[in-house]
């Protein structure tokens, strides 16, 4: 490159020359430019003689890397050949050594894969029984037998076979145990009390006459949030009450599943309020027909009694229906027995509205009823298939709604139907044998009008 600027500076110099003609002659001496380019190709050939030297180093370092690269390279290779010829006859002499362990085990080899098969088995029963609230610790040594078996090179020893076989006695005898013992409960607030835990067998834990669950993965017990119906609470509180003998109680055999399924079973009042305000109608109109019903009852039994009073007596008073008609007698001592029957009937009706008041009344009742449930059927069904539109049969929830209401206030109808349909019954009954008295006397009492006009 300077070379070639030496000759670059020269041609413009040249060129100088030429354009400027003989003014510039004089001013440029030709040999001192000869020499200027001698000493700048003498520099020339010496720095690429510097470059040249520094290339041949550099190259020879470069051929010594790779003569040492290849000898670690054929060393490598060399014990990578050894290492495969030591580990494929170590293969050889694992598998003869595997062969004669497997030999040599004989039966031993199904004793550990029934025990590691049993000790993982054991594990899952220990961990969701509701002893291990009792006696922790159970499932890990289990899971590391399991753990243990399942590795080849591990074999169990006699304790720790003998620890199995004790393990699962030991939960065998505990189900046959009622134990008392105290622990931390969970309450309904989330509080940790420590009270006193029962332990029905691995069935059921109880404690204050409530029923407990047992959580395996936090370890802990905790109070139902919602108890069994009351039946079952008062076996719980006698079987927690008696030191001794026999008490009926009722055992979960599932460890829970069944108590479970048992309390989100809707109690009565729940039921009543999935009929919706259809079912609130029904009731409020059973109500109505009971209130009436009672006070007819009532009526009827006062009024009988009245009337029974004034049979025995000849006298007739005001305060009831049959004295009322036999005072009809005093009242037209001497027209024909004829006009006296009519007189008589007329009293007899104008009785009647207050004995048989508000019974006809409880008969509508006792008909709409049903009518009603059938309503609330209707509609229950209606959106049981607007939730079948909106999102299919695959969850049979969305449907328990209308399915619920649909049932619950049919059976309230009927309920309120039936029983209506007695008190009615009844009062009627009772109302029309008041009207026979009152028919009976005056019947008697026309005779007795016949009798003295003969």
């Amino acid at each position: 490159m300077k070379l070639l600027k030496k000759f670059s500076q020269a041609a413009i110099l040249a060129t100088t020359f030429g354009l400027s003609g003989a003014a510039m002659a004089d001013e440029i001496n030709l040999d001192t430019l000869l020499k200027t380019l001698e000493q700048g190709q003498v520099a020339q050939t010496a720095e690429n003689k510097a470059r040249e030297a520094e290339f041949v180093t550099k190259r020879n370092e470069q051929d010594a890397a790779l003569r040492k690269l290849t000898s670690d390279r054929n060393s490598q290779l060399a014990r990578s050949e050894r290492l495969e010829t030591s580990f494929e006859e170590n293969e050889i002499k694992l598998q003869n050594l595997s062969d004669t362990l497997s030999k040599r085990m004989g039966t031993l080899k199904e004793l550990f894969g029934v025990l590691q098969q049993v000790s993982g088995d054991a594990s899952n029963k220990f961990q969701t029984s509701v002893v291990s609230a009792e006696i922790s610790g159970r499932s890990a040594f289990m899971d590391e037998m399991a753990a243990k078996m399942g590795s080849s090179s591990k074999l169990a020893s006699i304790e720790d076979i003998e620890k199995v076989w004790f393990e699962l006695q030991r939960e065998m005898t505990e189900q046959g145990k009622v134990s008392r013992y105290n622990a931390e409960v969970i309450v309904a607030g989330g509080e940790k009390v420590n009270k006193e835990v029962l332990r029905v067998g691995a069935f059921n834990l109880i404690a204050d006459g409530k029923y407990l669950t047992f959580n395996p993965v936090t370890n802990t017990i905790s109070e139902l949030t919602r108890q069994p119906v009351a039946r079952y609470q008062t076996s719980a509180a006698d079987l927690q009450a008696a030191n001794s003998g026999v008490v009926d109680f009722a055992l979960d055999p599932t460890g829970g599943s069944i108590l479970g399924l048992l309390v989100q079973a809707p109690n009565t009042e729940e039921q009543v309020h999935q009929g919706g305000s259809v079912g609130y109608v029904i009731l409020a109109t059973g109500v109505i027909a009971l209130l009436i019903a009672l006070e007819r009852f009532i009526s009827l039994m006062l009024m009988s009694a009245k009337i029974r009073r004034q049979l025995k007596d000849t006298t007739p008073r005001e305060d009831n229906p049959l004295g009322r008609v036999m005072k009809v007698k005093e009242q037209y001592p001497d027209v024909a027995y004829d006009t006296l029957e009519l007189k008589l009937s007329e009293a007899i009706l104008r009785e009647m509205p207050k004995i048989t008041r508000n019974l006809t009344l409880i008969k509508i009742i006792s008909v709409v009823a049903p009518l009603l449930g059938l309503l609330g059927t209707v509609t229950g069904m209606i959106n049981t298939f607007q939730a079948i539109t909106l999102f299919g049969t695959g969850d049979p929830k969305l449907m328990a709604g209308g399915i619920s209401q649909a049932l619950v206030t049919t059976v309230l109808g009927l309920v309120v139907a039936i029983p209506t349909v007695f008190l009615y019954t009844l009062l009627n009954t009772r109302s029309r044998n008041l009207l026979l008295i009152l028919q009976e006397q005056s019947a008697g009492i026309i005779a007795e009008r016949s009798e003295k006009g003969a």
